[in-house]
């Protein structure tokens, strides 16, 4: 029984695997058949399988526009991020200097000025607010009007008025201050003075492009030299003469608030064509001369050292100074000692004016046994090194050279030549990394750039909207260089923690500047700039410091309705117009000159008009 059921089963699976073979087989023949007919879909030799891809069935317009915009931001982690925005900082801080800061310097000697150096405050002391301007605020002047008039509004200080007003420094005049050109030792006007100069040395053959001021009071030395196509560097230390910087920058002259004292000034060796002091009160012939010392590190090789007031023609003013002849004729007799120990010769003294020449290299004065006693000259250092670098009683020895009749460190042609002319400093290979072929590269890259940002900014094209202008990583100047024909001056800085030093090739340039830190404020007032170009500032200072502290620094030194151009990596951008917007600028992201594929972008912005209000105390 059991043998006949397995038999009966057997035979069934063998009848229905015979059906399920002849099932399978009509419907393999009937799926080629139908693939037969059907369209194949083409496959390359080593596809294995068939894709059947559903393409369009319609040509594309060749003429529809293609879409360049970017694409691409820096990501974040949190999609509901907050924006910080930063209050208005009580109207005590409109002037607000924080590295020089009244309460920090106290902490000081008073000795030697040291008090009214830089001190910064420390990290936790810093504002995290923006600093108001004035209620009543107006735009400046333009230029030149601005070099005779400044709203009183904007530097609410009358002192000057009537402690300068024999001087004739400054008047008030309703609503306004008029700067009439006088000055301590210049009665009949800075233009007249600058005239008696002119009649001992050149001014007009380009020969003198760069001057330095010190203790400048209202800078109208330096206004008045504009004229002259000489650009001057004025710095007064933030003393008794309250705000003298504050309205040198209104009137639209460079300046930076700065003592000489125990730090080198923040400028490279070679820098200046001309030093000038005008009854400045630097006690030139003590401390074994360390003042003229510093004088001749910064003064180019033939450069000149201009000296009125106090000592110079004692013998007529005595009196009015209130000191004695003998005390007098001591002060000069040791400035004429320190000027020769220098090799330094002087050229001319008529009426209240003195004029030594810098040599134009070290050749004789390292030889002539006449010429000591001398200083000695520095050991082994940077002559350029000038952020915190104390000053020493040593002369700064200049370049080598091989013949009494070769200018040391290479001679600079007249300006405007020498703007579009390699620098010496890149000739020579003294930068790292700078050729000569870089130089021209970078002369028409900014060229190109400037052209670009006019595109974006058509207010960068019209004559006079912009007076003072910084460009926080100057490189060589570029920047600068291609506005130079425009009514403006640019203040090039370049950072100290810059991977190459140019600041001096940039003066060879016949352009000004200083050496800064981002990390710290800058040595100047609150609304100083109308416009700020920040080129790589961010990359530079990525993990070194806070991106906050130096877009409120920017803030703090910017002036109403001032511009911004910031250029960087697309992600960084992306943080700093975050931060842009919680200052209240009103502000963008473009793409690069060169096209959207490039990652670094341009942000322009504007800083929006504010001030304290009225009743503020």
């Amino acid at each position: 029984m059991a043998g006949q059921t397995t038999s009966y089963y057997t035979n069934l699976r063998r009848k229905n695997n015979l059906l399920l073979t002849c099932f399978l087989f009509f419907l393999c023949s009937f799926s080629y058949l139908l693939g037969s007919w059907q369209p194949r879909a083409t496959t390359s030799p080593t596809s294995h399988h068939t894709t059947t891809i559903n393409c369009p069935t319609t040509v594309p317009d060749s003429h529809k526009p293609l879409d360049f915009t970017t694409h691409h931001s820096a990501a974040t982690t949190d999609n509901n991020i907050t924006l910080k925005t930063y209050p208005p900082c009580s109207l005590k801080y409109s002037e607000h200097t924080p590295c020089q800061d009244q309460k920090i310097s106290l902490k000081f000697p008073r000795a030697r000025l040291i008090y009214r150096e830089r001190h910064c405050p420390e990290k936790h002391q810093l504002l995290k607010c923006r600093i108001p301007a004035p209620y009543g605020y107006k735009n400046p002047f333009k230029w030149p009007t601005s070099r005779d008039l400044a709203w009183y509004a904007n530097v609410p200080h009358k002192d000057l008025t009537v402690e300068k007003a024999v001087q004739n420094w400054i008047r008030f005049e309703g609503d306004r201050f008029r700067f009439p050109g006088g000055g301590t030792m210049f009665p009949n006007g800075a233009g007249a003075y600058i005239d008696g100069i002119g009649k001992l040395i050149n001014l007009n053959d380009g020969s003198i492009r760069t001057a330095i001021d010190t203790g400048c009071g209202v800078a109208s030395w330096g206004a008045y030299l504009m004229s002259r196509d000489i650009i001057a560097m004025s710095f007064a230390p933030r003393d008794t003469h309250e705000a003298q910087v504050q309205f040198a920058l209104e009137r639209g002259v460079p300046a930076l608030i700065g003592v000489i004292a125990s730090k080198r000034l923040p400028y490279p060796s070679r820098a200046f064509d001309m030093a000038h002091c005008s009854r400045c009160l630097i006690p030139w012939g003590q401390y074994d001369g360390l003042y003229l010392i510093e004088v001749d590190r910064v003064l180019r090789p033939g450069g000149y050292w201009i000296l009125s007031g106090p000592p110079i023609n004692w013998q007529k003013h005595w009196k009015g100074w209130q000191r004695t002849k003998e005390d007098l004729k001591e002060e000069q007799t040791r400035i004429e000692n320190v000027a020769k120990s220098l090799c330094w010769k002087k050229i001319a003294q008529r009426g209240d004016l003195a004029i030594w020449q810098k040599p134009i290299n070290h050749f004789n004065c390292k030889t002539n046994p006449k010429l000591t006693p001398t200083p000695p000259f520095c050991l082994v250092q940077n002559p350029d090194s000038a952020w915190y670098t104390d000053i020493e009683t040593c002369l700064t020895r200049l370049p080598e050279v091989s013949s009494n009749e070769e200018v040391a460190g290479g001679a600079i042609a007249k300006w405007p030549k020498r703007l579009d002319m390699v620098p010496p400093r890149v000739t020579s290979g003294s930068i790292e990394g700078v050729t000569p072929e870089i130089f021209q590269q970078d002369v028409i890259l900014w060229k190109n750039r400037i052209s670009y940002y006019k595109t974006v900014n058509n207010q960068l094209g019209q004559p006079g909207r912009y007076r003072n202008l910084l460009d926080m990583n100057a490189f060589l100047g570029g920047f600068a260089a291609s506005l130079v024909k425009d009514p403006l001056w640019v203040m090039n800085i370049v950072p100290v923690e810059a991977k190459a030093d140019t600041l001096g090739a940039i003066y060879e340039r016949g352009l000004i500047g200083t050496y800064q830190s981002w990390c710290e404020a800058m040595s100047t007032y609150p609304r100083t700039y109308d416009l700020v170009h920040a080129d790589s500032v961010f990359t530079l200072y990525k993990d070194r410091c806070e991106m906050e502290d130096i877009m409120l620094e920017m803030d703090r030194i910017l002036r109403p309705e001032g511009n911004v151009i910031i250029r960087d990596d697309v992600d960084l951008l992306v943080k700093v117009k975050r931060i842009a917007d919680g200052l209240n600028w009103e502000s963008q992201i473009v793409d690069h000159e060169d096209g959207p594929l490039v990652r670094e972008k341009l942000l322009f912005a504007v800083k929006l008009y504010w001030t304290a209000p009225a009743d503020s105390d």
